[in-house]
């Protein structure tokens, strides 16, 4: 009778042991339910945030392609209404000669008459304009080069081209460094002698540029770098060293078509600087493609007057200002040694058939650049790799 009670509480707990089971089968079940469909919604998640972060990053890259169509549009339409300006002004020229030709021919006997008017008053204009000019120049720089005394080779450093400049405007000892014919990082020196240090720690401050160069045609003036612009046909640009922004922007007329120089094709425009401001080099078009020089305006970069020279660009590889007289440096297609052998002054007063053939300290050499600094009568240039200085001689013209 004692076993009954006890195989009573046996089967009473086994049977609530299962029924828990049952109850505790589907819970787990429906857990393991939830967690899948969170782990699904989860890796939803996560493609759809990078299929989002894929979206954002092809819609900048779409931006970015976007601004540079619209700057690329901006600048064909400057240049654009630069050759309708300029078409516009031979379109009036040709109506006037052909009036001038239907007067010529309804007035026989005026046609003479009518010819010595248009001479006289046409050669009026070019000597106002060449008075115009000098004043414009204040025709006080009155010195050309009489030869080339000494070579100092200051280092070798960059690429084989490139440029490196002075502010010849004030008394700046700062050296700028541009290695290349494609850049966007200028290298500062404090001076010369930090310049020519090769220390472990850069002694340099870096200046990235807006927009890259092309060539090796700056200049530095004023403490504004002046440059043309890579990707553009004639922009030249202002820039501040200082305040690291862009002043201005000019289009050279003309200029970005062939190579200012037959021995250095990456530079199209050749921008200088002497006593009487800053200018520009560029070789017009055709065969025999004459050396083209403009005056600019370097505050307002407008242009002042320009010059079609005798000077040709065959065998050319660099030019510099100095007194207002275009100096062209010609060599070999291999390199060999230079000689300045075309001179254009622009006040007249330097013959070129009367000046001599000048030739650079012998030894087989090769500019990609050449700029003169008035305050040291030096040359400042570009050998192969190496910075060169170039000491002048000088002598009053005439």
């Amino acid at each position: 009778m004692g076993a009954l009670p006890f195989r009573f509480v046996l089967v009473s707990f086994f049977t609530g042991i299962v029924g828990e089971a049952q109850y505790i089968t589907p819970d787990a079940g429906l857990v393991h339910y939830i967690d899948r469909r969170i782990v699904s919604i989860e890796n939803r998640l996560d493609k759809c945030n990078q299929d989002i972060a894929n979206y954002v990053e092809e819609f900048r890259e779409f931006t970015k392609k976007i601004m540079l169509r619209l700057e690329g549009f901006n600048i064909l339409k400057t240049e654009l209404k630069n050759d309708m300006d300029h078409l516009l002004t031979r379109v009036e020229r040709a109506q006037r000669d052909i009036d001038y030709f239907e007067s010529a021919k309804e007035s026989p006997n005026a046609c003479v008459e009518v010819d010595e008017d248009l001479v006289e008053q046409e050669l009026f204009e070019h000597e106002e304009s060449k008075r115009k000019v000098k004043l414009m120049l204040n025709a006080s720089c009155n010195y050309m080069i009489a030869g080339i005394k000494s070579l100092k080779i200051v280092k070798r450093s960059g690429d084989i081209s490139g440029s490196w400049l002075k502010d010849p405007a004030k008394n700046y000892p700062k050296i700028y460094f541009l290695t290349g014919t494609k850049n966007r990082t200028v290298m500062e020196f404090a001076n010369i002698r930090a310049f020519t240090e090769n220390g472990e720690k850069p002694s340099a401050r870096r200046i990235t540029l807006p927009f890259p160069w092309q060539g090796t045609g700056h200049a530095i003036y004023n403490g504004h770098l002046f440059y043309h612009r890579h990707g553009s046909l004639n922009e030249i640009v202002k820039y501040d060293v200082q305040k690291r922004s862009v002043l201005n922007k000019m289009l050279l007329p003309g200029a970005g078509e062939a190579a200012a120089y037959e021995l250095n094709p990456s530079t199209k425009i050749d921008l200088a600087v002497d006593e009487l401001g800053l200018w520009a080099v560029h070789a017009e078009s055709g065969m025999r493609k004459n050396l083209v020089l403009t005056k600019i305006n370097h505050e307002n970069m407008t242009v002042e007057y320009i010059w079609d020279t005798s000077c040709i660009s065959q065998n050319a590889e660099a030019a510099f200002m100095l007194c207002g007289a275009l100096y062209v440096v010609y060599n070999s297609p291999g390199g060999g040694t230079p000689r300045i052998e075309c001179v254009y002054d622009t006040l007249e007063m330097v013959s070129t058939h009367e000046t001599p053939m000048f030739h650079f300290p012998k030894r087989q050499t090769s500019h990609s650049m050449v700029h003169y600094y008035p305050r040291e009568k030096q040359l400042f240039a570009w050998d192969n790799g190496s910075q060169v200085i170039y000491k002048l001689l000088t002598k009053h013209k005439g």
